[in-house]
């Protein structure tokens, strides 16, 4: 075991080095390509119309890759995927279908059952499962049926269908095991489970990602069907077919394909007859393998080469009956591909993989243990290639027609230097095929427990001069990148750090000092830009919390002027907090970084003062009398008017909160007697401010926004079950406005903000997710934690009703392994053996090829715990695995409140 687990140990650590890239290819094909902004070239902006999941068969993309089960390599010259057909849908399943927002009640959805089973960071090992139907895939239905219903109505399922009545469906399960860091081993088992015999096509597809039709480079890869290297169109002898692919980067790679399928080669171009009407200049085009296999078209290429090319397997399964084909992708000729060696392989990389992920779990049950697993594999599957040049999307190609007049003013016209090209960490490769700032550094600091190097990069990608913009912003997502993420880079990164600390024994200053120039520049942005009054209380816009408020935050507001932001003021704080934090690390070794601590200090104070006082122009957005903070409407009069809604706006102010230990401020003379001298000579700022003076338990300190008295006000609210508190973690919004909505009229208009646990009921952001009661996980993390900060500080001694008016007293601490017991709970099996996530669907509780399957949504049912929004958002709510985490190993749930404290015996 020990030998297992050194094996993936010593990949990661040779991941980065250029002789031995483990990490060189990977699932970094997306799920979806179509309908991304990155393709749409359309006059108003409406990508999902300009790209249609009916293209995208036909239609060669610019800019990235989709398939299924893909993997390529990291700047996907070479994709591999699966394709499937089972003899009666009217093209070949290549790619997951789904609806476009307009098309969906409740924005755009994927409707296919697919589950990411196991992958180890380096991807030596990867399993995936996809339920393919036996009967006509319900394409219309799903989209007309959808169209037909409400906002208040639930969304219409591929289960709701019918189409996996009596188990007429077939497990697919793709396995991939690398041999080496280049060689690659892949099994296909597809098993029939319903009642009948039913007929299955497999089609493993190998293709080049389309480069040379852009006009900028002349090379055309080519791939071929080859004999000893040598012969076009003969089958080996010994029952396997090779196909050589020749790429100017990758140089030579055979893909060999066991038994004896047909080989279909087609060019991974656009079809432009289908499409547009126009002639081909060749038959062959991406949709060939499509209509010969489907239409019986002479549409492939007899001589056996091209730029796309499946194995055709085509077989009759009975009830019951599984049914494997394998294949080797490798850089070297094999004279025995499917020898023994084939499934030792695996076997060894199942063991391995078996031996890290036990490593991580602990003494967790097996349910606990199953969920933690799928929760990093729906993490490690959810990498991709991300590639979208501005100044060229804005431009267009040279061998293309010019894109529109006004384009740049379209979107992200203001983002020209911006140029990726990179592996990226995804929210869900399906409905958020594209990064996003914040759910970045929340994918981090879970996917920080199973490879730190990772986690770190992708933190410092963000801010390298190709994505940042020269003003200090960081990129928010593709569909506006100017708009604006809460500042939560600086925690991931202080997080990561602590992470690789607590498990290595030695922290990566150097990590931290690169982060701290970055974020420096960025908090200096947020400073300039979203403090309209120059009064430490910040506008922030939308901060991704969608329709959260009264109004769409991200909009001009229909009655003028602005809101100051509860919300955006507490996350500058926590910025301005975890910059100190990273600062006075640093300064532990390198005393020039106490002015920087300084600042950032000082910085806080005064953020802390704002939010917690009135303001010149008579602003408090604590409000004494509920015992709550709310956000202000500034009006373009100079009226303020408090929103009054209680929302998660009103707890981010917890989550500005440190504790400092007098160990890390010892040998920080300088920046110890400036804390001293501001909090002695000006007590008009830090009188009513959390507990700077107060010495806690251990001598500590407390930078907080909140003071004691506060703190025990707005906890009583959030743990509530009439309000926050729900049986599944803490509500976006609280119960109180079921009975109680707010309502506010500005002129004619009313806007009101109800209490809705379910799926959105307005059309603000599409309609594609909701913040007006559901859990998200992001910020009950950061509840959890915060939390663990507060009892850091305050001890055993501070107890607090759990729930509110219950009786029962619990420590902060207990408080937070409640929450986090909340949480987890969504995932695993209850007394009846159901799981929240997915209550009331049967199969799930009852079918043994169901019931161990997990899905992690985007949010979730705020009385349930039903999943809701994206299904496979393994980004943020990837976080369960470190609740997990920090369950099998106590003493990391307490890794963020000192990078001093006491380490413990856990994973790297």
């Amino acid at each position: 075991m020990r030998h297992q687990k050194d094996a993936e140990a010593q990949r990661l650590a040779d991941a980065g080095t250029p002789q031995r890239s483990w990490k060189e290819w990977g699932p970094y094909v997306s799920d979806r390509a179509w309908g991304t902004v990155r393709e749409d070239y359309s006059a108003d902006g409406n990508a999902w119309a300009y790209f249609p999941h009916d293209h995208a068969r036909s239609r060669a993309y610019r800019w990235n890759e989709d398939g299924l089960a893909g993997i390529c390599d990291r700047h996907q010259n070479i994709c591999l995927a699966l394709t499937l057909w089972n003899g009666r849908d009217p093209f070949l399943k290549e790619r997951l279908f789904g609806l476009t927002g307009p098309q969906g009640n409740h924005g755009e959805d994927v409707k296919e059952y697919y589950f990411y089973l196991d992958s180890t960071p380096t991807h030596s090992y990867m399993k995936m499962l996809y339920k393919y139907p036996q009967a006509r895939f319900p394409y219309e239905e799903l989209v007309e049926v959808n169209g037909q219903r409400s906002r208040e109505e639930p969304e219409y399922e591929l289960l709701d269908t019918g189409v996996f009545e009596e188990d007429r469906y077939f497990d697919v399960v793709v396995e991939y095991a690398k041999a080496s860091e280049d060689e690659i081993l892949c099994r296909i088992t597809a098993t029939n489970r319903g009642p009948d015999p039913s007929e299955l096509h497999l089609l493993p597809t190998m293709w080049y990602r389309n480069t040379w039709s852009w006009g900028r480079s002349e090379t055309h890869p080519h791939m071929h069907e080859v004999r000893g290297g040598l012969s076009r169109g003969v089958k080996d002898e010994d029952g396997f077919d090779v196909v050589e692919a020749d790429h100017r980067w990758l140089g030579r790679r055979l893909l060999y394909l066991e038994g004896d399928p047909d080989m279909l080669f087609t060019e991974n171009e656009s079809n432009v007859t289908r499409l547009w009407g126009g002639a081909n200049d060749t038959p062959f085009k991406k949709d060939g393998i499509n209509d010969h296999v489907v239409n019986g078209a002479p549409s492939v290429n007899p001589a056996h080469s091209g730029t796309k090319v499946a194995g055709h397997y085509r077989r009759t399964l009975a009830p019951g009956e599984s049914w494997s084909i394998r294949l080797r992708f490798t850089p070297e000729p094999r004279k025995a591909p499917f020898d023994a060696g084939f499934e030792e392989t695996f076997a060894a990389r199942v063991a391995e993989a078996d031996a890290f992920h036990a490593n991580l779990a602990g003494n967790l049950s097996q349910d606990e243990r199953a969920v933690m697993r799928q929760a990093f594999a729906g993490m490690l599957w959810s990498k991709q290639f991300y590639h979208y040049v501005i100044r060229d999307w804005v431009d267009g190609d040279p061998a293309s027609p010019p894109p529109p007049a006004g384009r740049k003013a379209i979107r992200n016209g203001e983002w020209r230097h911006l140029f990726n090209m990179d592996i990226i960490s995804m929210p869900d490769k399906w409905e958020y095929p594209w990064y996003a700032g914040w759910d970045l550094a929340f994918h981090c600091v879970a996917l920080a427990l199973v490879d730190a190097a990772f986690a770190k990069e992708q933190l410092l990608l963000l801010l390298r001069e190709w994505y940042m913009h020269p003003n200090g912003q960081l990129p928010a997502y593709e569909w506006n990148f100017s708009d604006t993420n809460p500042p939560v880079h600086a925690w991931a990164a202080w997080q990561v750090y602590l992470i690789e600390k607590r498990a290595t024994g030695k922290g990566d200053v150097d990590f931290l000092k690169r982060i701290l120039g970055k974020l420096s520049l960025n908090f200096t942005w947020w400073v300039n830009r979203k403090d309209a009054g120059g009064n430490n209380i910040f506008e922030g816009g939308f901060l991704g919390l969608d329709n959260i408020g009264v109004f769409d935050r991200s909009q001009e507001l229909p009655t003028g002027g602005h809101i100051e932001q509860s919300d955006g003021t507490s996350w500058v704080a926590m910025f301005a907090l975890d910059l100190l934090a990273i600062a006075m690390e640093i300064a532990q070794v390198d005393h020039t970084y106490e002015d920087i601590a300084s600042k950032f200090w000082e910085h806080f104070v005064y953020l802390a003062h704002a939010i917690n006082n009135m303001g010149p122009g008579g602003v408090s957005l604590w409000d004494d009398y509920d015992g709550f903070f709310y956000d202000v409407l500034a009006m373009a009069d100079g009226r303020h008017l408090p929103l009054k809604v209680r929302s998660m706006v009103g707890l981010i102010p917890l989550f500005a909160v440190e504790s400092l230990d007098p160990d890390e401020l010892e040998p920080l003379k300088d920046f110890e007697s400036r804390l001293d001298w501001f909090i002695a000579n000006r007590r008009d700022l830090t009188q009513h401010v959390a507990s700077m003076a107060p010495i806690g338990r251990g001598e500590q300190r407390l930078l907080s926004m909140v003071n004691e008295e506060r703190l025990r006000r707005v906890l009583a609210r959030m743990l509530d079950e009439d309000e926050f508190l729900s049986p599944h973690g803490i509500r976006a919004l609280s119960k109180y406005h079921e009975q109680n909505p707010y309502v506010l009229h500005v002129g004619e208009a009313e806007y009101r903000v109800d209490y809705n646990p379910g799926e959105s009921n307005t059309g603000m952001f599409g309609g594609n997710s909701n913040w007006r009661g559901p859990i998200w996980f992001p910020v009950n993390y950061l509840v959890v934690e915060s939390l663990l900060h507060y009892h850091h500080y305050y001890g055993d001694g501070f107890q607090v009703e759990c729930p509110t008016n219950s009786g029962r007293f619990l420590t902060l601490r207990e408080v937070a392994a409640e929450i986090s017991s909340r949480l987890c709970g969504i995932f695993l099996k209850d007394e009846q053996g159901e799981r929240p996530v997915v209550r009331g669907i049967d199969r799930y509780r009852d079918d043994p090829h169901w019931k161990d399957l997990i899905l992690f949504y985007e949010y979730f049912h705020g009385d349930t715990g039903f999943g809701l929004g994206a299904s496979h958002q393994t980004g943020w709510t990837g976080l369960v695995a470190k609740l997990l985490h920090e369950k099998a190993f106590p003493d990391t749930a307490g890794a963020f409140t000192s990078a001093t404290a006491t380490t413990a015996e856990t994973p790297a």
